[in-house]
């Protein structure tokens, strides 16, 4: 009843994409979900930081046989595509006034 209703409303994408989420440790195993942290999913990519460049390294290079798995386990997400994020510089854009673009520049000169 709860899958017709949710079909119904439109909702199917939506619950498949939260089961996905919460099943992340299960669906790429417990050595990966340790190192890896579902950021979210945007325009059909789900995204996926990486502790080390070498974790992301290493599943870019399994991101075929993952999408497959993906696509036959979830065939509802509408997931097209993984993108494995590796750890970059800091960010300094805290709080809720922080300015777009680029930001201060060197002003000496």
């Amino acid at each position: 009843m709860l899958t017709v209703m949710a079909s119904d409303m439109g909702w199917s994408a939506e619950l498949e994409q939260a089961r996905l989420l919460a099943e992340w440790p299960e669906f790429a195993g417990e050595a990966t979900a340790e190192h890896t942290k579902v950021i979210g999913i945007s325009n059909g990519v789900l995204q996926i930081q990486c502790d080390s460049t070498t974790w992301a390294t290493e599943l870019r290079r399994l991101r075929a046989e993952m999408l497959t798995r993906l696509l036959r386990d979830y065939p509802d997400a509408e997931v097209r595509d993984l993108r494995f994020l590796a750890p970059g510089a800091p960010t300094w854009r805290h709080g809720p006034r922080t300015v777009k673009g680029r930001g201060p520049r060197d002003t000496y000169g």
